[in-house]
């Protein structure tokens, strides 16, 4: 039995939430060096895919390094019997903990019964739990009020709470509503008294629209979660877990897109990720700066790395 480390962590805690081709290890290690969260999540990794076709089936998504802890595996699937083996394969990595991803919207995901899929099938829930949890990790879980109504957030995550995990993270938003519309604040409470009635041993932390650690820490004192985790927010601010907010410079943010391309090259060959897959990223170091929006214009029209370097190097 791998130790909790939930239980050792500061309150509030705040995450790096999992997100698709854009928390990899490259993206991970980006973030630390700006303003690092009290737990790192993977990208959202396939057991079903794994445990039929290896490593070559996950895209290098469960890349990490030594110094990035705690580190949580988000794993997805609805075949409990791939879950098991993939959890257990997490073990051998070193990972201190399992994220079962039960709010994934995307089609990639539900059409198979995983992401929020699962929410439609709560028996098969609870079974790729206690799948995830034979690997003797730490198993939490990332998911959603709801699929098509808000409604159903009561009996959903009373069913999930009831599972005995160590977290509960809840993306404040249905599956229907994906992110279209802001986030539902107005069930914090609500919810939080739900989970002290039914499991008050899990940590229960809260996802969705979330800025930047002051937001989260407004959010905790109006609430009184444990943790916030943090997605889109990195996107408008690579600093955004800093603990005093603070503004930065160009020269800092060029640092932080320099440092990914290093990065990009270093680790490119495990995560076999395609040089366009960085353009995405331009936009987070790239604003708010005299020509920045002719910048990102010359950096969307290249094709390797070393192009960037050159054109950032006659800035």
């Amino acid at each position: 039995m791998v130790p909790n480390f939930w239980a050792n962590l500061p309150k509030p805690f705040f995450v790096l939430a999992p997100m698709e081709a854009v928390t990899d290890v490259v993206f991970r290690h980006v973030v630390a060096e700006a303003a690092a969260p009290d737990v790192w999540f993977t990208e959202f990794t396939n057991a079903t895919g794994w445990a039929a076709a290896g490593d070559r089936a996950i895209g290098g998504r469960l890349v990490k390094t030594d110094d990035e802890q705690p580190i949580v595996a988000q794993l997805w699937g609805s075949v409990p019997e791939a879950m098991e083996k993939l959890a257990a394969h997490c073990v051998e990595l070193s990972y201190d903990g399992i994220d079962i991803n039960m709010g994934c919207p995307d089609k990639s995901a539900t059409k198979s019964g995983g992401g929020s899929a699962m929410i439609c099938n709560p028996e098969n829930a609870a079974a790729i739990i206690a799948a995830a949890k034979t690997s003797g990790l730490p198993v939490s879980v990332k998911t959603r009020l709801g699929y098509s109504r808000i409604d159903e957030w009561r009996g959903w995550l009373t069913h999930i709470l009831q599972q005995d995990i160590v977290n509960l993270t809840i993306h404040l938003r249905t599956k229907k509503e994906m992110s279209k519309v802001p986030a539902h604040y107005e069930l914090i409470a609500d919810i939080k008294r739900l989970r002290d009635e039914i499991a008050p041993q899990t940590l229960l932390t809260i996802n969705g629209d979330i800025r930047d650690r002051t937001h989260g820490e407004e959010l905790v004192t109006q609430t009184g979660v444990d943790g916030m985790m943090i997605g889109r927010g990195i996107f408008h601010n690579p600093y955004a877990f800093e603990r005093t907010a603070s503004s930065h410079s160009r020269d800092e943010l060029l640092g932080l897109l320099r440092l990914q391309l290093d990065l990009y090259d270093k680790y490119s060959s495990q995560t076999g990720r395609p040089y366009d897959t960085l353009k995405r990223f331009y936009k987070i170091y790239v604003r708010d700066f005299e020509g920045a929006a002719e910048l990102r214009d010359k950096l969307m029209h290249t094709k390797t790395t070393q192009e960037v370097r050159k054109i950032l190097a006659n800035l």
